[in-house]
């Protein structure tokens, strides 16, 4: 129960310790929809269009579910850090139930917008159709993935990461199981085809949130669940979503690229929306280790910064930076290395693959660059400053590469959108590193 280890001992073997469950669980993760996808496209391409056309929405629920827990993280680890217990069960209590009031209202609205969205990018009746069965059934379990990874945050935040990592495995394991015999109709289940993959991956999700209750009992954490902390207290949801908003918008801002950059690449060809897609899906996978990494610091600067350790946050944050960068370009290595390998996991067609090989070729040239901006904003949040970490998302995935790639597209045809990719890592990259360094540098006068 006692949590002075995070600032007591030593800075790599503590962020290793703290990050390594987070890889493995972030693993766990962008597997749902690698093994979704693997077997959606052994169906066909349009079945994988499908899959890749929903995409974006279910990146806005994670993104939504995510974002909010970020901000439960943070502040969590931060009265623990100062040593104020009750807010800290506050922030637990209140960022459990409004996580589950978000899963509600997301399941409503986005089986509501689904047809509008997906006519939209494609005309083509049988991938709306396989879009529509995929979509509704998986947003069902929007409640679940909410509160799933609400419990996930509040086990990070008291540095409880393997909790994380066991609860997501579980999942998997289940949704890994049941995606063939639920797509294919094996042995005495029903051939279900895409539906079959949505209902795979959301009793996975099930499993996985009834593993955190589990543990929730079972292993007691220093923050509790109270009936006496549900009365909203204005400071304390303050605080969740002031970090807890920028961070959703951090994570959503994805699905408004990704849906942009679908409607410049429609007008080339859908294979190059196909071959997008599946490059969303390798770069989650390539980015994982990273992304873990930043999960695992955020509740370690942010119980440093309330417990007054300056010093030891910025150690903090310029091992993280090692650390991020030593990972991407392990990425670049496997993207020039073996591009053709990853992309025909997704397809068979020759031409997707050329296709899908330039692209990777191209966009993989900036990832060392974003490990800046993903190690600045991970920080940034840790901190508690979720507008400045907002701020480099929105430069990332909004304002710089959007126009880049409209207009280099003029330009270069369809690869000029995967030159944008490049271009902006390199220049948000910088713009992060000058916002860190001046949010840092401002509390520290």
């Amino acid at each position: 129960m006692n949590q002075t280890f995070m600032k007591e001992k030593k800075i790599l073997p503590l962020v290793i310790s703290m990050s390594l469950p987070m890889v493995i669980s972030m693993a766990v993760n962008a597997l749902y929809n690698i093994v979704d996808s693997y077997f959606v496209a052994k169906m066909s391409e349009k079945a994988m269009t499908a899959l890749a056309l929903v995409f974006p929405v279910q990146n806005l629920i994670h993104a939504i579910a995510v974002g909010f827990g970020v901000g439960m993280n943070a502040n969590i680890a931060f009265y623990l850090g100062a040593e104020d217990r009750l807010k800290a069960d506050k922030a637990t209590t209140q960022g459990l139930l409004f996580s589950f009031l978000h899963g509600i209202l997301l399941t409503v609205f986005c089986i509501a917008a689904m047809p509008m969205f997906l006519r939209a990018f494609s005309q083509d009746a049988e991938v709306v159709q396989m879009a529509l069965s995929y979509a509704v059934r998986a947003f069902l379990f929007s409640a679940v993935i909410t509160t799933g990874i609400a419990f996930e945050k509040i086990f990070q935040s008291v540095g409880r990461m393997k909790i994380s990592m066991i609860s997501m495995m579980c999942g998997f394991i289940v949704n890994i199981v049941l995606d063939p015999l639920m797509i294919f109709g094996i042995s005495f289940f029903p051939a279900m085809g895409i539906a079959g993959a949505a209902y795979a991956t959301g009793i996975g999700q099930t499993v996985t949130l009834l593993v955190y209750l589990l543990f929730y009992v079972l292993r007691p954490v220093p923050v509790k669940v109270k009936r006496s902390c549900l009365r909203p207290d204005k400071t304390v949801l303050a605080r969740l979503y002031s970090v807890g908003i920028p961070a959703a918008l951090n994570m959503a801002l994805p699905s408004l690229l990704i849906s942009a950059l679908n409607g410049i690449l429609t007008a080339f060809s859908e294979t190059y929306v196909l071959v997008l897609g599946v490059y969303y899906k390798l770069q989650t996978f390539i980015y994982l280790t990273a992304n873990g990494i930043i999960q695992g610091i955020r509740p370690l600067i942010g119980y440093n910064y309330g417990a007054g350790e300056q010093e030891r946050v910025k150690k903090i944050f310029s091992t993280t930076l090692r650390l991020t960068m030593s990972v991407m370009f392990l990425g670049t290595v496997l993207s020039w290395v073996m591009p053709g390998n990853l992309i025909g996991l997704f397809t068979d067609n020759t031409e997707t693959v050329k296709i899908g090989v330039k692209a990777l070729h191209i966009i993989s040239l900036g990832f060392m660059a974003s490990a800046v901006s993903v190690s600045c904003s991970g920080a940034l949040e840790g901190l508690g400053k979720g507008a400045p970490s907002l701020y480099i998302s929105l430069a990332r995935y909004v304002v710089i590469i959007i126009p880049a790639a409209f207009c280099f597209s003029r330009f270069a045809g369809a690869d000029g959108v995967w030159y944008a990719f490049c271009f902006t890592e390199f220049v948000t990259a910088a713009f992060s590193y000058g916002t860190y360094k001046k949010e840092t540098e401002e509390k520290s006068k």
